[in-house]
Formats: C-alpha cells, structure tokens, sequence
C-alpha cells in the first residue's frame, strides 16, 4: 500500500490547487461585492442581496471544480471534514487520508496569500479582512450550532446523493445549491465555513482568530455524525467511493466499489450506468468487509 500510495502525489496537489483557487474566489468575490470602495457595492446596498450573489457565485465555483479534470481524479474533497469522514467510512487509506488533509490546509493558505497579491490592500480593508470567517452576532454557541447543522446536511446529502442507483452524478450539483443557500441564509450566523483549513487560510493572513475552535469541531464532528447516522440507517454496504463525481475516465485511489474498466458489465446495464464502463480504480477494493458479492442487492449495479 506504502507503494502505492507514493504514486498519489498527483491528486494530492490536486486537492491543494482545487482548494486554492476556491479561496482565491471567496476573496475576490468578497472583495467586490463588499469592499465600501467598489462600485458594485455601492450599487447594491442590501446585505441579503450581496450574500446571494456570493453564495451564487461560491456555489458556481464549487461545481466547476467538483467536475473539473482535477476534482474528477481527487474526487474534490476540498475539506478536511470531508476526508476524515470518508477515512472513517474506511474508504480511502491513512495515508492518503492525512496527505489529502495536509494538502488541504496548504492549498487553502495558498490561495488567500496569492488573493493578497492580487487584491494588494483591498483584501485586508476590515469589511473584507481576508474573508474570514467569525462568529455573528448571536455568539459562538449559535455559531458552533450553525455550523454542526450545516455541515451534518452537506455530508448526508454526499452520502445520499453518491450512492444512489440513479442521481450520484448530480451529488456536485447538490453540493454546490448547499453552499450557495448556505452562504445566503447562515453566513450572519457562522461566516459559513464547514471546512477548518478555508477558516485557517484567511485567518492566518488576517491574524483574526476568534472563535477558531468552532471552525476546527463543529465541522468535522457535523460530517462524522452524518456518516454514522447513514452507517445505522443501513447505508454501511451502500457507500461505494469517496469520490464525488465517479462517472468519468480518471483513476480512482481509494477503497472503491465502483465496478473496474476490466470487469465485464451487460450492454443494457452499461448503457444506463455508463459509470461502470469508464472507471479506472488503481486500489480497487482490497478489504473482505469492503468487498460485495455480485448479487448483492446493496451493489449499484
């Protein structure tokens, strides 16, 4: 496994650059849409209006990298939460669990640096500030609880949607209208993270750091919870990769149930699941209790 994992670096950084460039348009996006000095906001004075329209255009730049070449292969976890819950699923590796969340947090603080570069003092502008994420008004419990919630709703709806037998390729589209409903409806409450590495990249430029602990335990302990619940609910044997989007040509790196390019698959079934013909999973499934018989009534096939 060592030795094939070594052969993962590609996606790694695949993660750090998805992640990156979502940082540079959170910023960009917040930049403009917020800074007293742009146009635009002072064009737009609703705040509600404002938030939509990032919530929109966050929403927009998840779906573009989930289905990008790059998330295609990295299976666009774009967040530590979502890593460590899919390594608590047992589908993907230790290592490629801890690269991927390393990578993570290193392509978050890339791409607010870069965004600093680009948007000089425009970014630290305090109605800006890196676009940090901070607890609103209502405090920290209101905020702990915001973001539990959303990011319990997010991982069910992965889980939900992915191992469907008929939708698991709109579960980036689903992802994307939860983010920018998300961003809309509970950013006064939170700033809407779910993600601890996108709350560390802004924070580390703006050396704001208040409620930080929220963005580092809520998230992750949202998305764990929604994994176990889908475990007890009799999701275990239907969670088949931890990738988002499987229906495509890229390999796979992870304990993956998805049908290898190989295996034989009946025209008509191929026909109505063209995912099973253009899969390419270099781990495949390794262990006995990830392992589905090919009658099993659980497999999506």
């Amino acid at each position: 496994m060592e030795q094939r994992q070594s052969n993962h670096w590609p996606e790694y950084l695949m993660e750090a650059g998805g992640l990156g460039l979502f940082m540079v348009s959170a910023c960009v996006f917040t930049t403009v849409l917020e800074h007293p000095g742009s146009p635009i906001r002072q064009w737009l004075g609703s705040a509600f209006l404002r938030r939509t329209i990032i919530g929109v255009a966050m929403g927009l730049t998840a779906i573009g990298l989930i289905y990008s070449p790059w998330g295609k292969q990295s299976g666009a976890h774009l967040n530590p939460s979502v890593t460590i819950t899919f390594f608590r699923l047992r589908k993907l590796a230790r290592g490629d669990a801890l690269f991927y969340v390393l990578a993570q947090f290193a392509g978050a603080t890339a791409g607010v640096l870069a965004s600093s570069l680009l948007l000089n003092r425009w970014i630290s502008h305090p109605a800006v500030n890196y676009a940090v994420t901070v607890p609103g008004a209502t405090g920290t419990t209101i905020a702990f609880g915001a973001e539990f919630l959303i990011s319990f709703l997010l991982m069910a709806a992965i889980l939900i949607v992915s191992n469907s037998k008929t939708i698991p390729a709109f579960t980036g589209v689903i992802a994307g209208i939860l983010v920018a409903v998300y961003v809309t409806l509970e950013s006064p409450l939170s700033g809407m993270s779910m993600n601890p590495a996108r709350t560390l990249g802004s924070a580390a430029l703006a050396y704001t750091w208040k409620g930080w602990w929220i963005y580092f335990t809520a998230p992750p302990i949202g998305m764990l919870a929604a994994g176990e619940l889908y475990c007890r609910l009799g999701g275990a044997r239907r969670i088949v990769c931890a990738k988002l989007h499987h229906q495509n040509d890229k390999r796979c790196i992870f304990h993956c149930g998805f049908r290898p390019r190989s295996t034989p698959v009946q025209e008509a079934t191929a026909a109505s699941r063209p995912e099973l013909i253009h899969v390419e999973c270099s781990t495949g499934i390794q262990d006995s209790e990830n392992r589905r018989p090919m009658n099993s009534p659980n497999r999506l096939v």
